[in-house]
């Protein structure tokens, strides 16, 4: 069991204290399906986008355990999950690599306005026809003296019709090896980048979706992240990152509708008694509460052992399975433990169910997830 120090719990219990502002009009902003710009100041006020960066540019410095701390009690605390999902996305998307890969000079460029949110990000890395296969990415770039220009498409781009920065990837390299693909950075004014419509979503609909297309779009060969081919490199560093910091904000949000199903079970009487004394409702908190702390333990401590530099192939697969796939199930429970009425968006749950049907899919779908536990498994 992590046991988190006096400063750990103060950021913690800081950003817990902007979350009912956060959390205020997320109905409506649900069933509008519009980015929630008042909410990104508050997001930008708290310090919240800062974390894990460096304090030079801006950054709070912390380490990956106290990010994912705070960013729990944002799942916690804020009922708006598309914004929670456009934090997460703009932090491991575009900052992360930078931190880690990135020149100083693109770190000076970017870092300042990634850490303050003034800067908006956003990757880019599925495309249509490739989904889960992103080594058959078809979006190239080629090199033109002292540029690459990029030409092709990306698809389900989180952040997309708001983002001022990308990190996008590109095949640098006829073949389809894992040295093909190269991560550039691309500035939203840049010519030949077209940014397509927001597209409506079941879920997670106050952060926006769009596709992006490249026509000849030119861009600076120190735009590069990293080196040329490096591309798998800084996206597998990313996914890592991705996964822990996407789903311990689903755990937040787990913990949240386990403690109000508690609390409606306790009260809600039917034929005499509380709904919780029945068996067949007690049984779906208890399997809420255990999908919890399994989620949560595989989670951290999967950041440990990335800390530590381990191998943590399986233990990230496994932690997206069992966070993706726990908050869907907790969110279905929900909803049926509080019956006509969790059918009813005026609750809320409905909407959280919806949110939680992306889970297994983004980040590598469930199905991807089992075939990397299985390969390792020599089969």
């Amino acid at each position: 069991m992590i046991r988190w120090n006096d400063d750990q719990i103060a950021l913690g219990e800081g950003i817990a204290q902007w979350c009912e502002e956060l959390s205020s009009g997320h109905l409506e902003g649900d069933a509008e399906g519009a980015f929630p710009w008042d909410k990104w100041k508050l997001i930008q006020r708290s310090g919240i986008l800062g974390l894990p960066f460096d304090e030079q540019w801006g950054g709070l410095g912390q380490d990956l355990l106290t990010t994912m701390h705070v960013l729990e009690r944002l799942g916690t605390g804020c009922r708006d999950g598309g914004l929670n999902f456009s934090v997460a996305t703009h932090l491991v998307g575009v900052g992360v690599p930078l931190q880690r890969f990135g020149s100083p000079e693109l770190k000076a460029r970017h870092l300042p306005g990634i850490c303050s949110g003034e800067t908006i990000g956003a990757h880019a890395i599925s495309e249509t026809e490739s989904g889960s296969d992103a080594l058959a990415m078809r979006t190239t770039a080629t090199r033109e003296g002292d540029a690459f220009v990029l030409r092709g498409g990306k698809a389900f781009i989180t952040n997309g019709p708001v983002a001022d920065v990308f990190v996008v990837y590109a095949r640098t390299h006829p073949s389809s090896g894992p040295l093909s693909v190269t991560a550039f950075v691309v500035e939203r004014d840049t010519p030949g980048l077209v940014i397509g419509p927001p597209v409506a979503t079941m879920g997670l609909r106050t952060a926006p979706l769009s596709e992006l297309h490249f026509d000849d779009c030119r861009i600076p060969a120190s735009a590069v992240i990293g080196r040329v081919g490096s591309g798998f490199l800084v996206l597998d560093h990313v996914m890592k990152w991705e996964i822990l910091c996407s789903f311990v904000i689903s755990t937040g949000q787990m913990r949240y509708r386990l403690d109000r199903c508690v609390e409606y079970a306790k009260e809600r009487v039917q034929f005499g008694s509380p709904i919780g004394s029945y068996q067949s409702v007690s049984h779906k908190l208890v399997e809420m509460s255990i999908g919890l702390d399994t989620a949560r333990k595989w989670l951290y401590d999967t950041a440990v052992r990335l800390t530590a530099g381990e191998n943590v192939t399986r233990d990230i697969a496994v932690s997206k399975l069992l966070a993706s796939e726990s908050n869907l199930s907790s969110a279905l429970a929900a909803v049926q433990i509080f019956g006509g009425s969790g059918y009813l968006a005026e609750y809320g749950l409905e909407k959280d169910l919806r949110d939680a049907v992306a889970g297994p899919i983004y980040s590598g779908t469930s199905e991807i997830q089992r075939n990397r536990v299985a390969a390792m498994l020599g089969l």
